[in-house]
This record gives structure tokens, sequence and C-alpha cells, in this order.
């Protein structure tokens, strides 16, 4: 089953201009829409809608600038445009890196909140039952989970700095409440939808049982629901694709990552590439990696439109693997592991103890979420829970975006 929401273009007045002899070319401009007219429940779908785009742009930098941090792709020699800066190279997010990442995101989930918010106040009783309320809820929770795995702290309109967990417990909240809004409206989709969200939710709050049952309630592994792009504007392409489209841009590479002798090695067509251009790259973006580095380029998102999946069936049965391995079945998580791997024909991961096993989740979890903005959470909370197991050496990199210094210098509860 695949899901993609559909694009909120917003549009400026119009004022018509009569051109005739004598006539007053005076032109009137009516100004912003009102909210007043936004209590309509035809603006509803729209509002809902464009709480989905806003969150499609803040997952756009995000899963592009953390992708470098976490060295799924290495910077191919650009600096400038779509590049990768030489400090992000090296795994340093500052607070002085600008202001993209948090002033889109925050902007999210504050639109989908707010939208919630006025579908409840216009529809009253009946948006119990209201599949535009489900999806608006669901919005509320893919927002909050995604400045959760993405940003240190928490700061909610305003206010003081508090812990990130505070966004996954607004996260858990909404998915819930979706679920039974969605069960009311006897919308199966979007109820399937917020419990997969759910799931991976409690699996980052340490709920693995809750996350267990969540993700068994997903029985189907082709479930997945994306996030859509759009060829409208360059805002709207995906931004990991047009970083390195060749025209005009070829900005990062694979080349150099555990990723790069991985696909060599299995053909896993998870972490696609393309390595046919003998293309070489040298600056001050690339001097810690020997001055050159070759093109290869990521061919996961093939195209300016391509979508970033938010939850998957697949991502279900990890999110199983993973609580069995916490609770000691090695042998149970390692199945859980491998129907991926066997469903696409690839070798089988083998472990001999917890500490294999741990390694083969980690990497089978980086591959099958590979440039989804996922991965700092992920080495973040294993970090936090000293689970065992090799991974990528992260020692000396900022695992999650700072508060900005707009946000610190205007933030009176911030100073």
């Amino acid at each position: 089953m695949t899901m993609n929401i559909r694009a909120f273009v917003r549009t400026a007045p119009v004022a018509a201009l009569a051109l005739a002899a004598g006539c007053d070319l005076k032109v009137t401009n009516p100004g912003p829409i009102q909210a007043v007219f936004l209590d309509n429940p035809a603006a509803l779908t729209a509002i809902v809608n464009g709480a989905g785009r806003d969150l499609a742009e803040g997952l756009n930098w995000t899963s592009y600038t953390s992708a470098a941090v976490t060295r799924e792709v290495l910077p191919s020699g650009s600096t400038a445009a779509f590049g990768i800066s030489v400090r992000q190279q090296l795994g340093i997010l500052s607070p002085d890196d600008g202001n993209e990442w948090w002033n889109l995101s925050q902007r999210a989930r504050w639109t989908a909140e707010s939208g919630v918010k006025r579908v409840k106040e216009v529809l009253g009783a009946g948006a119990t039952n209201s599949a535009t309320l489900a999806q608006g809820l669901i919005w509320v929770g893919y927002s909050n989970r995604h400045l959760a795995e993405n940003f240190c702290d928490a700061v909610i309109d305003g206010g003081p700095k508090q812990p990130n967990t505070v966004y996954l417990d607004r996260a858990e909240a909404a998915f819930t409440e979706a679920i039974t809004v969605a069960s009311a409206a006897n919308n199966a989709t979007l109820r399937d939808v917020a419990t997969a969200g759910r799931a991976s939710v409690r699996l980052l709050r340490g709920n693995l049982a809750g996350a267990a049952a969540d993700a068994g309630l997903i029985t189907n592994n082709a479930f997945v629901y994306r996030m859509p792009y759009f060829v409208n504007t360059v805002d709207q392409y995906n931004r990991i694709y047009w970083a390195s489209a060749n025209q005009p841009y070829r900005a990062h590479t694979v080349w150099g990552t555990f990723y790069e002798n991985y696909r060599r090695t299995t053909r896993d067509p998870r972490v696609a590439y393309d390595s046919s251009l003998t293309v070489r790259f040298g600056d001050a973006a690339v001097t810690s990696l020997g001055g050159q580095v070759r093109w290869y380029f990521q061919t996961k998102y093939p195209v300016r439109e391509s979508s970033i999946n938010l939850s998957s069936g697949w991502e279900m049965r990890l999110i199983e693997a993973e609580a069995l391995l916490v609770g000691g079945d090695v042998s149970g998580a390692m199945a859980k592991l491998n129907l991926r791997r066997t469903a696409l024909n690839l070798p089988l991961w083998t472990a001999s103890n917890a500490a294999d096993a741990w390694t083969a989740l980690k990497r089978e979890r980086g591959i099958e979420l590979w440039l989804e903005g996922r991965r700092m959470g992920d080495f973040r909370r294993w970090a936090a829970l000293n689970r065992p197991g090799e991974q990528e050496n992260m020692t000396g990199r900022n695992l999650c975006f700072p508060i900005p210094l707009s946000e610190l210098e205007t933030n009176p509860n911030l100073r």
C-alpha cells in the first residue's frame, strides 16, 4: 500500500487589471486571507495538507545534512549551493550554521498542531470520526517524531528549553488519538499509518513491548507510507536527489561509505548508486578524505519528485527484531531480521551471540532506512542505552541539530 498526500500550494491574491482607453489603472490588493475564512469545513483539507507540505520541507533539509554527519553520504567537492560544508562533513552541527533545519521543522510541528486544533473547533462533535482530523493528527505525530530524532532539545512555541523526549510524548499522544479517530471513521488505511508511526515512537521511548505490539498489527510487509515531493519549485524537489543530480549539482557521493562496498558485494537494491562515471573532485570539503573523491551518485531517489519513506512494513519487522533482541531472544530476532533479506535473495545475517546480532540489527536498520533522516536518532539511543555490537564510529560527531542562534537570541526563555 502506497500513500501520498496531495500537494498544498499557497496562492497569493490576484487582482484583475482592465486595460482600456481612459480606464483607472489603480490596483487594489485584497490583502492576506482572514483567519475567519479558514473556519469553513471546505478549507480544512487544505489546512491539513499544508501541514504535510511543511513537514516535507523540514525533512528535506534534515535528511540531507544528517546523512552527511552519519556518513550515509560524503561530500564530493561542493561547499556552496546544496553542498556539504566542511564542518558538517566533520560531523559538526553548530548553532551558527543557519536556522533552516530548525525553522522548517518547528513550523511543520506548529502548522500540524494548529491545524488539528482548528479542525476540532470547526467540526465540533463531528471531529471524532473525521478522516481529516485523523490525517492532521498523523502529521502532528510525524512532525514531532522528526524533531525528536534529529534535534537535541525541545522548545515549544517560544517556551523554555526542555528534553527532546517532549517531542516523543506529543508524537505518541497524536498517533494514539489518530488511531481512535481513524477507527471511528472506518478508515483502515489511516489507522494503520498511525499504528506504524506509534510503533516507531514507542521504540524511541524504550517501550519495547508496546512498540512490538503495534508493529505486529502491520502484517503487510509491503505497507509503506511516503512523503511525496514535486517538481513545482526547487523547494519541493527531493533535496538529496537534486544535490547530486549532475545538472547542475554533484554535491555528494556514496564513495568511501560503508554502503559503497556493501552494495558492491551484495547488489542490495536498497542502497543503490551509480559508479559508472569516473569523475573526481577535490576541494576544502574533502580535505579530510584525502583531497579527492570519486562521484558515485545515489539512485535510491532517481528523480526530483522521489518520495521518502515515513513508515514501512519492513521497518515494523526491524522493530520486532529489536524488541526480541532486548529480551534476549537472539534466534527470534535474527529470524525477523532476515525476512527482508530472504525476500530480496540476499545473504543472510548470522550471529553466534548477542553482540553479533546487535551488529546485524544496526547494519540492517541503516540499510533499510538509508537516506530517510532516521540515522542520528538511532545512533543516539543506542549509545544512551549502551547497546553492544559494532557500528560506524561516530565519536566526536554531533548527532543532533542544536537550537540555532536565531532562537537563542530572540526567545527570552533561552537567554
